[in-house]
């Protein structure tokens, strides 16, 4: 039989040949084989189109939510333009027992992803100062006189009015919050106080005010608050992206399917004030926690999902604050002193000649304490391990596992993977004069509290008087910085039983440059509702706005994609023309043309060299 030969020399030497048959049957292929070929070549163009196109948009999402979270570190400090119609608003008042301050929030419309949260920030002024007032005294003060109320707030409310646009103030969400001084008030003074807020205010003010907006929130809601808005500045709400930003992650937890959620680990808070102390971190779903003691809710706009449930460990202890706690060890020493005098009959520390001994005072400071009546005068020998042993007993451990101060449960603390950031006098003690702050070490810290305490309270004070110290701290944190600091590491090691060896715990006063306030968590949880109606608006223009994203990004693709199916569609033609032509070839041929072949004669063969 008939056979064409192909043969290379160069670059390597190869030949192979065709029989006639095989040759015409690829030559003139039939009408359902090309059909075939170009479905299959058809579908593999598909397949990738979808493939890159995929790829290609969730890249970009993810490179312009990366973006975006950066930006607005830098922009949250930037005055707000009030003339961008897409910028929505909210207030918080908080009523404090010293006093009450307006905060005004800010945030762009919601981008509609359900996995997101508003993007709220403080509003600053033309300054670019953040926009608060504060007004003195507390609210507290007008419980005899609740008719007053009204009248203590419109300052605060009208102060906000001014810089939120007026044609935005029906959308504005208030809230009046109301924490300490409030919650010691006798029941019927504080609805006293609260119903002439909520019958007056609307009458003066447009913002979109109703009666659940004004509330006496516990210290539990409180802490909680302070822990959402801690997380959220420092990111810690944004699902994990794997773009090199995610750091250790968390489960969370899951849906009645069993879902599992990977996202990023949350921040712990410990804050100690002057009267109370506080502690809030998250717990997973399988702890048990009473309920009095934990905080489970959804900061989504979707109640069914579960990206943003979390459960929330949350712990007041009033009375561990610094200045409750000196007191307390203030008025032990009076009591302690004044009957060890009796029952020997000594008087000791009833004159500056014979002072009593303080261990938790620096070197020779004198002092007086108590009512003028029983004074009782101290000298000081800053010991610091001394005044941490004397401590202990104030925090009123019990010998029951997993509690902290005052005997209270705590959940178990994965120390190995966990993070805490400290405020207040966590911070205070840490930088003020030792000049610590940040990351905490708890040898280093231990020496160096150490250290100031055995210091002379005259080269104490020389240093201050140079500058050494923080430009904030007075004499006040002078003198009683060697019992802070003991008191401090006694709460933390011995009361919430972190280890000293913990490496995961940052004593801050700002994030990102800016101070945190629990306002900001109450705002994002109140608020966690609201993109449900920018997500319904969104959905109107969602398909052509992922198209036209999308295109931008790709546009390459489909002009190469578009050069494929044109050169696909030549070749078909060509196939097509080439097979017309070997028919009407075949039927013009008679038998004496190809008379090899129909004798079965082999052909000569037609050398072809490539």
């Amino acid at each position: 039989m008939g056979r064409i030969s192909f043969s290379c020399l160069f670059p390597a030497s190869w030949h192979f040949s065709l029989s006639s048959q095989v040759l015409q049957r690829l030559m003139t292929p039939s009408l359902r084989q090309l059909v075939f070929i170009g479905l299959v070549l058809c579908l593999g163009g598909l397949l990738y189109l979808l493939l890159v196109t995929a790829k290609g948009h969730v890249s970009w999402i993810r490179k312009e939510s990366h973006f975006h979270r950066h930006l607005a570190r830098v922009t949250d400090v930037d005055a707000t333009d009030t003339s961008n119609p897409n910028l929505n608003y909210g207030l918080v008042v908080d009523c404090g027992s010293s006093g009450s301050r307006v905060f005004v929030y800010c945030w762009p419309r919601h981008n509609g992803n359900p996995h997101e949260l508003l993007d709220i920030r403080q509003m600053r002024d033309q300054h670019r100062k953040p926009v608060v007032m504060k007004i003195k005294p507390g609210i507290s003060e007008l419980a005899k006189t609740p008719e007053k109320a009204s009248n203590y707030i419109f300052p605060l409310l009208s102060f906000a009015a001014q810089h939120i646009p007026k044609n935005k103030h029906q959308e504005t969400p208030l809230y009046i919050l109301c924490t300490a001084g409030m919650r010691i008030l006798p029941e019927s003074q504080q609805e006293a106080l609260l119903e002439d807020l909520r019958t007056d205010i609307p009458v003066h003010f447009n913002f979109l005010f109703s009666d659940s907006h004004v509330e006496v929130i516990s210290g539990k809601q409180e802490g909680v608050y302070a822990w959402i808005g801690i997380n959220f500045v420092l990111g810690r709400f944004n699902h994990v992206h794997n773009d090199g930003e995610a750091g250790p992650e968390l489960q969370g937890p899951g849906s009645d399917q069993q879902e599992v959620l990977v996202r990023k680990r949350t921040a712990g808070v410990l804050d100690m004030g002057g009267v109370s102390t506080q502690i809030a971190y998250e717990v997973p779903k399988t702890e048990e926690v009473a309920k009095n003691l934990l905080a489970e809710f959804n900061l989504g706009c979707d109640a069914h999902r579960t990206e943003h449930v979390y459960r929330v460990y949350v712990s007041t202890f009033l009375g561990f604050g610094g200045n409750a706690a000196r007191q307390r060890y203030e008025d032990s020493l009076i009591r302690n002193t004044a009957a060890r005098n009796k029952l020997l009959d000594q008087h000791i520390g009833e004159s500056a000649e014979y002072p009593l001994l303080d261990p938790c005072l620096p070197t020779d400071l004198q002092d007086e304490i108590g009512p003028s009546t029983q004074k009782l005068y101290l000298r000081g020998t800053g010991d610091f391990d001394q005044c941490r042993l004397i401590l202990q007993p104030f925090l009123n451990r019990t010998n029951e596992t997993q509690t902290s101060l005052s005997g209270i449960y705590q959940p178990t603390i994965d120390y190995n993977n966990s993070q805490f950031y400290g405020f207040s006098e966590f911070y205070y003690c840490t930088e003020d004069v030792l000049r610590m702050g940040g990351d905490y070490n708890a040898s280093k810290y231990a020496h160096a509290a150490k250290s100031y305490c055995a210091t002379q309270w005259k080269t104490l004070r020389e240093r201050f008087d140079s500058g050494l110290y923080a430009s904030h701290a007075d004499l006040h944190r002078l003198k009683y910085q060697c019992f802070k600091s003991a008191w401090m590491y006694e709460v933390l090691h011995s009361g919430f039983s972190f280890p000293t060896n913990y490496k995961n715990l940052k004593t801050a006063l700002l994030v990102y440059d800016k101070e945190v306030q629990w306002t900001l968590g109450a705002i994002l949880y109140r608020t966690r509702f609201l993109p449900l109606r920018d997500m319904q608006q969104e959905a109107l223009k969602g398909a052509h706005s992922h198209w036209r994203h999308s295109f931008s990004f790709v546009n390459n693709h489909y002009l190469f994609l578009a050069c494929f199916f044109i050169v696909l569609l030549s070749i078909m033609l060509y196939l097509l023309r080439l097979r017309r032509f070997h028919r009407r070839a075949a039927q013009r041929c008679t038998p004496s043309s190809v008379p090899w072949l129909e004798e079965g004669l082999g052909s000569p063969t037609l050398p072809i060299n490539l």
